[in-house]
């Protein structure tokens, strides 16, 4: 009984596991590995859970209904994310922004990136645990829990969408710059996840086409009517072409792709421009507080070829540096005057501003204002702690000296403010009163132009992004431009137009690397320590390089692909040589089911000859034997299973159902084996042959085999109680 119940139980496992999963057999527990499963699943921790009865109804129509929008929340999740990563060059600004809504600091640009992983890291595990239930043909479950935190997933992923269409354009645009970048790679390596996929796909689809072959091999006049209303093979192949079209659609596109690619780093060496030189985003930013002094320096010393500042004027009409309209973020008016701290900038005198910290909130705050801003040493934390709001003329000195250009922002002052009107003469009366060489200054707001001309000539006006011909109308020959806006319009009519291009604000290395292709002439940024070191355009190739790897791979996944469809192909063929041969001798010719008759030769302690109908069931039981009397005794073997010792008895051919079919095909290499044993091991009775080698047909082993199949599984359904009862 041991052996029968071990058997019993190895049948209730998938019928490919022992061929398809045997390392996770061997080295885990089935039923804690089926458990685990279930559990995460539907919250269901189940040692048993029901088998799909067919492999196209795995679970319920609400299931199926619901599955679809598990997808959904993946592939929504999954965008939002990749969103956000290609983004990464504007997590200052977002966390700027926020910073003006709430009043607090913090890296709220990480926040949404942790959050948006683990939302997408969610779905997918719900949807690799369905993909595990079905492959081990169980029943879906997904628990009510699970489903009300998709609907939630769903819902926040398509509000922050309509956010990021509405109010947040740019964002695409940096995406689109990304995939110029790094087109080739997603190329090369889609091609390496097509290949990995054609792994299940082949095993699905090569599998499906024997069950189909097999429903034809193996169907009666029962199965034919049921084949009817449900139209099965239908199914089957419609599920073939749904798993197999797309799949080669896709590859298809991904082998001709290269032809619509266009990425500024695949050139050649020889056309590369030379490197953009830097302007210091108010001086260094990720080296020292912004728009102080200790900033500037450091920009300096790290190579920057100019200086980007932003100038306010005091309500006493000087000129100084800052770029928020508010003190609260970059200096300790909060301590010295909070009721203040809403006040703008340019509402308080010179003396009283001059008295502000503005170095406190970047070396003693826990909070930094860059993600990945190294720690600063001793020395460095010591200078910024001491730093303070500077005048415009210091910096103009530091440029002077220093032999750099000086760009900047220059805000007008509100409507009340006295130099309201006279800021720009104010300004310019400043940058003349420095003696810094004219041809360092690039002057970049747009108004009183005629003025500035005619008092400065040798200023180098910047213009916006504006039209060839408003650019020519202004005699203007640079430009300075947010980098999404200048490649959203197209760079070829302002090259073309030789006309000289700074992008800002470029922090990211691919994106510095893009603008290197572009042939950009300067970039501002706060990542000077990072930029500076790179000597050559991160994923740049020449085309010949790409078109080599483009034909390489393209080949070499089709030959993966086409190994791994032929291994599947020849597997089943070979099993389907080996059912096909059994259900050759196991079914009998299409008759009524009320007419089915199953003769069983009497086998001594397990089956009499009977002739029984059941006109409600497929599949049609011998009867047990009753003993009223004392049962005779037997032989057994050595585990207590009775052995047969009677005359050879001659083959049965009997209707099978669907499920007894099946569940005989699944079993019948591990009984083949048994039966094998049992006659070999037993001294005597079967004389040390195989079991089928007393039958009547000794020279026919395959029909033999069969035949011992099909009375081993029902002398083990009888045992168990799974046959009808006695209609008498």
């Amino acid at each position: 009984m041991d052996n029968i119940d071990r058997t019993e139980t190895e049948n209730e496992e998938t019928g490919r596991w022992k061929k398809f999963n045997s390392w996770i057999k061997c080295k885990f527990n089935y039923e804690c590995y089926m458990t685990f499963l279930n559990g995460c699943y539907s919250c269901k921790w189940e040692a048993q859970q029901k088998k799909a009865r067919r492999p196209l109804c795995c679970c319920s129509l609400r299931e199926r209904l619901f599955y679809p929008w598990l997808v959904v929340s993946f592939c929504l999740s999954t965008l939002l994310l990749f969103t956000w990563m290609e983004t990464s060059n504007e997590y200052n600004g977002f966390d700027w922004v926020v910073f003006l809504g709430t009043g607090v600091w913090f890296f709220w640009s990480i926040v949404l990136l942790s959050f948006l992983g683990i939302l997408a890291a969610y779905t997918a595990l719900l949807l690799v645990l369905g993909f595990l239930l079905c492959w081990e043909k169980n029943q879906l479950y997904l628990h009510w829990y699970h489903k009300i935190l998709i609907v939630i997933v769903i819902l926040f992923c398509s509000f922050f969408l309509w956010i990021l269409l509405t109010y947040w354009k740019d964002r695409w645009f940096t995406i689109g710059l990304s995939l110029q970048v790094f087109a080739p790679y997603i190329h090369l390596g889609s091609l390496s996840v097509m290949v990995l996929l054609s792994w299940p796909v082949a095993f699905y689809l090569i599998h499906l086409e024997g069950e189909a072959r097999m429903r034809r091999y193996q169907i009666t006049n029962i199965e034919r009517e049921r084949n009817k209303r449900c139209n099965m093979r239908t199914k089957l192949r419609a599920l073939q072409v749904a798993i197999g079209l797309p799949f080669v659609l896709i590859l298809l596109c991904l082998y001709v792709v290269p032809l619509g690619i266009y990425s500024p780093c695949v050139q050649e060496k020889d056309k590369l421009g030379p490197k953009p030189y830097f302007f210091g985003h108010r001086g260094a930013g990720m080296l020292g507080p912004e728009n102080t002094m200790m900033s500037f320096e450091k920009a300096v010393e790290y190579g920057a070829h100019g200086l980007e500042s932003d100038v306010q004027i005091s309500l006493d009409e000087v000129a100084f540096l800052m770029h928020d309209y508010d003190l609260r973020r970059t200096t300790n008016i909060l301590d010295v005057m909070p009721n203040a701290s809403h006040t703008h900038s340019s509402f308080f005198y010179w003396d009283f501003l001059s008295t502000l910290n503005a170095g406190k909130w970047f070396s003693d705050s826990w909070i930094k204002p860059f993600f990945r801003m190294k720690p600063l040493s001793e020395a460095d934390k010591e200078r910024a702690r001491n730093q303070k709001i500077p005048k415009l003329s210091e910096l103009l000195e530091l440029a002077r000296r220093e032999k750099k250009l000086v760009i900047f922002d220059l805000n007008s002052p509100p409507r009340s403010h006295p130099a309201r009107s006279s800021y720009i003469r104010l300004v310019v009366s400043v940058i003349l009163d420095s003696n810094i060489e004219q041809h360092q200054i690039f002057w970049l707001p747009g108004s009183d132009r005629r003025y500035v001309r005619s008092k400065a000539p040798g200023f180098q006006h910047i213009g916006r992004l504006f039209t060839i011909e408003e650019l020519r109308k202004e005699n203007i020959t640079r430009i300075n431009v947010d980098y999404k806006r200048l490649f959203h319009n197209g760079l070829k009519e302002y090259k073309a137009a030789n006309i000289s291009i700074n992008l800002y604000l470029v922090n990211e290395p691919w994106l510095f690397s893009l603008a290197w292709c572009s042939k950009i002439q300067s970039v501002t940024t706060d990542n000077l320590q990072v930029l500076r070191e790179i000597n050559h355009p991160y994923y740049f190739m020449t085309p010949k390089f790409y078109l080599f790897m483009w034909i390489f791979m393209d080949i070499l996944s089709a030959a993966f692909i086409i190994a791994i469809l032929h291994f599947y192909w020849r597997r089943e063929s070979q099993s389907e040589k080996i059912l096909h041969g059994i259900t050759s001798y196991t079914e009998t010719p299409s008759v009524s089911l009320n007419d089915e008759v199953l003769e069983v030769v009497e086998i001594p302690g397990l089956l009499t000859k009977s002739k029984m109908k059941y006109p409600d069931s497929e599949v049609i039981i011998p009867e047990v034997v009753k003993e009223t009397t004392a049962p005779t005794m037997h032989p057994t073997d050595d585990d207590g299973q009775p052995v047969p010792t009677g005359p050879a008895f001659e083959p049965i051919q009997a209707p099978t159902s669907e499920a007894n079919r099946e569940a005989t095909l699944q079993t019948g290499d591990l009984m083949v084996e048994r039966c094998q044993e049992r006659g070999a091991e037993e001294p005597g009775g079967l004389s040390g042959k195989p079991l089928w080698s007393h039958l009547s047909s000794p020279g026919d082993e395959q029909r033999g085999k069969s035949v011992v199949l099909e009375l081993e599984l029902v002398s083990l359904r009888v045992s168990e109680g799974l046959s009808h009862p006695d209609p008498s």
